[in-house]
C-alpha cells in the first residue's frame, strides 16, 4: 500500500511540474501601461506608409498548460518622421486576416471561429483595430525584453469600440527610405470587453487576461 501510494504521490507531483511548467513558459512581455484614451499626435514630417506585407502584429493567448499563438496582418497605416524622429502616425490591423500558428481541424475549425466570436473579438461586428499614435519618447526604464530599445511608445488602441491608450518600449530604426520598429509587451484584454473564461475557479479552462503582443511594423517613404 505505502509503495503505490508513493506512486500515486510521484506521479501527482510529477503532473503538477508539467501544468506548472507549462504555465511559466507562457511568453512574456514588458508590462503595458494601459490608462484612458489621449489626444492623437500631431503626425508632422515625412510620411512613411507602412509596408502591410511585411508587418504583422503576433499575439498569444495563454490558459492552464496551453498557448495558442497566431498573427493579425495590417490592411493599411502611415508613419511620420521628422529630425528622424517619429512625431505620429496610426496603422489598422485586420482582425479576420488572424492565423493561428498551430494547425489542424481543432484549431482552424474551433478555436480560431471562437476567438473571432462575440466571447472574443466579435469580428462579424468589429472587423478591424486600430492603433494611433500620441506620443513617442526617448526610452527611460530599467529594462526592456526588446534588445535594443530606444523609445517609448504611447497610443490609443482600439477593439470593439473601447479606446484605450497603451504604453510600451519599443525599437524603432530609420535606414533610409524605410522604417522598422519592434516591441513585445502584456495587456491585459479585459479593458477591452474580452472577458470569457478569466475566472480562475473554473479550473484548467481558465484563461489568462494576459495577452502576449509582438509587433514587428515596416513603412517606406
Amino acid at each position: 500500500m505505502q509503495i503505490q501510494l508513493h506512486k500515486g504521490l510521484t506521479a501527482l507531483a510529477l503532473c503538477a511540474t508539467i501544468a506548472i511548467t507549462s504555465c511559466s513558459d507562457a511568453p512574456k512581455g514588458d508590462e503595458a501601461t494601459i490608462t484612458n484614451k489621449e489626444a492623437a499626435a500631431d503626425a508632422t514630417g515625412q510620411a512613411y506608409m507602412v509596408d502591410t506585407a511585411a508587418s504583422t502584429v503576433r499575439f498569444t493567448g495563454h490558459g492552464v498548460g496551453k498557448n495558442h499563438p497566431g498573427k493579425f496582418h495590417l490592411s493599411g497605416g502611415d508613419v511620420a518622421v521628422a529630425n528622424n524622429t517619429v512625431t505620429g502616425g496610426h496603422f489598422i490591423i485586420n482582425v479576420n486576416s488572424m492565423d493561428l500558428e498551430e494547425k489542424g481541424d481543432m484549431f482552424q475549425g474551433k478555436l480560431q471561429p471562437h476567438l473571432l466570436s462575440g466571447d472574443f473579438f466579435d469580428a462579424a461586428k468589429f472587423g478591424t483595430a486600430k492603433f494611433e499614435i500620441t506620443k513617442v519618447e526617448p526610452f527611460s526604464g530599467e529594462a526592456s525584453l526588446v534588445q535594443g530599445a530606444n523609445y517609448n511608445v504611447s497610443g490609443n488602441l482600439t477593439l470593439k469600440e473601447v479606446t484605450k491608450n497603451i504604453t510600451f518600449p519599443a525599437k524603432i530604426d530609420l535606414d533610409g527610405n524605410t522604417l522598422k520598429a519592434k516591441a513585445n509587451f502584456d495587456i491585459d484584454r479585459t479593458q477591452w470587453a474580452m472577458n470569457y473564461g478569466n475566472d480562475k475557479t473554473l479550473g484548467d479552462k481558465f484563461i489568462s487576461e494576459k495577452v502576449n503582443i509582438e509587433l514587428d511594423l515596416q513603412a517606406k517613404k
